[in-house]
């Protein structure tokens, strides 16, 4: 009965020996396209502060590692949950509105500007219902290329909501009652 215990315990650790040589190998080969990725889309103005903070890095590591449909699909979750959050500090009735309903009142009301519009509308257009639903449709789509226009627009979205200045080496954020 040791002696299979044994034996298992040695399979295991070569197992691990093997999946962590595997890992490896892996980061060496995809360095440098991850480290492009990175460079395509990391943001200047990204700020750390908000609670979708974590979902929004999410977005970029994925992108970064290749993961394209997941950053499309996290990518609208935040870009959804940023618009509902604004519509909610402005004491906007939205629980029964659609994303296009909400932003067009957000829009219309001078709450958010066209730039913003275009850019969560730009996200809620790329495939949302055939992404998230997995119809046929998202056999035809360069998911690539779709994260990385979302995640450039979830960026106008960020920066506009939560975005600030630096006065005297304290950052200012210009809607603070997002913050």
């Amino acid at each position: 009965m040791k002696a299979i215990e044994g034996l298992d315990k040695l399979m295991q650790e070569h197992q691990y020996r093997g999946l962590i040589e595997h890992l490896r190998a892996m980061d060496e080969h995809t360095r440098e396209d991850r480290a492009n990725r990175q460079l395509e889309v990391d943001s200047p103005w990204a700020i750390p502060i908000h609670h979708f903070s974590d979902a929004s890095r999410e977005c970029l590591n994925l992108y970064r590692d290749g993961h394209f449909i997941a950053t499309v699909m996290v990518t609208q979750a935040v870009n959804e949950g940023i618009i509902k959050f604004v519509a909610g500090r402005n004491n906007i009735k939205h629980e029964n509105m659609n994303h296009s309903e909400r932003l067009k009142i957000l829009k219309d009301k001078s709450i958010i500007s066209q730039d913003c519009f275009e850019a969560s509308e730009q996200i809620r257009g790329n495939f949302r219902n055939d992404v998230h639903h997995m119809n046929p449709p998202v056999a035809t789509i360069d998911f690539q290329e779709s994260a990385k226009k979302n995640i450039h627009s979830l960026a106008v979205v960020e920066h506009e909501v939560f975005g600030a200045d630096v006065q005297d080496g304290k950052l200012i954020p210009k809607h603070p009652e997002y913050w």
